[in-house]
This record gives C-alpha cells, sequence and structure tokens, in this order.
C-alpha cells in the first residue's frame, strides 16, 4: 500500500499564489509501481475533476483551466509530487487531492485533502 499526505493549502486572495506539495510513501515494490502522480480537485457541490497529472518520466497533463497558471513538478528520487498555482480564482476554491497511479499492479491511491480557497 501507499500512503499519500497532502500539504499547503489555505486561504489565499484572488491572484494570489500557493503551492501544494504530496510525499508518497510505503512499500517499496508499491512506490515503484507508480506512474502517474497527480491533483484532482472537488468544489461543493460539484464532482472531483482532474487538475494536472504528470508521468515519472516527466510529461505534464492540465485541465484546461488551469494551464499557463499552474504548474506540476515531481521528484521521483524523494516520492513527491507538488503544484505551483499562480493567479489564483475563486473558481479554484475546493479540496485539492494527492493521486498516484499504479497502473502494473491495478492500483490507485488518494491523499486525504487539502482545502484551497480563494477569497477576498
Amino acid at each position: 500500500q501507499v500512503q499519500l499526505v497532502e500539504s499547503g493549502g489555505g486561504l489565499v486572495q484572488p491572484g494570489g499564489s500557493l503551492r501544494l506539495s504530496c510525499a508518497a510513501s510505503g512499500k517499496i515494490f508499491s512506490i515503484n509501481a507508480i506512474n502517474a502522480m497527480g491533483w484532482y480537485r472537488q468544489a461543493p457541490g460539484k464532482e472531483r475533476e482532474l487538475v494536472a497529472t504528470v508521468t515519472r518520466g516527466g510529461s505534464p497533463n492540465y485541465a484546461d483551466s488551469v494551464k499557463d497558471r499552474f504548474t506540476i513538478s515531481r521528484d521521483n528520487a524523494l516520492n513527491t509530487v507538488s503544484l505551483q498555482m499562480n493567479s489564483l480564482k475563486p473558481a479554484d476554491t475546493a479540496v485539492y487531492y494527492c493521486n498516484a497511479h499504479a497502473p502494473t499492479i491495478g492500483l490507485m491511491y488518494w491523499g486525504k485533502g487539502t482545502l484551497v480557497t480563494v477569497s477576498s
């Protein structure tokens, strides 16, 4: 099994920035089976949606709503993934969940989530 622990959420004014981080821990076999890591979010009353993911090889994928504002990065040696969020909007308010996908063993892991609130 893999545990994902997020950090970095909070309250920020519109136009501001926040950085989210997620650290993965667990058995080496499970960690090594992870390919993509990333972030999803769920706003009140809405379904969970993809924000950004990055493969083990470093290829990123972004939702259209965050392109050019958010940047995802990953450190395979430390088993961490981060999300730099700039030019934040009230529409970005949500609980952000770290995600890790291990397709070769058919598992997907989730963190407990961290709340991001964008408000003046």
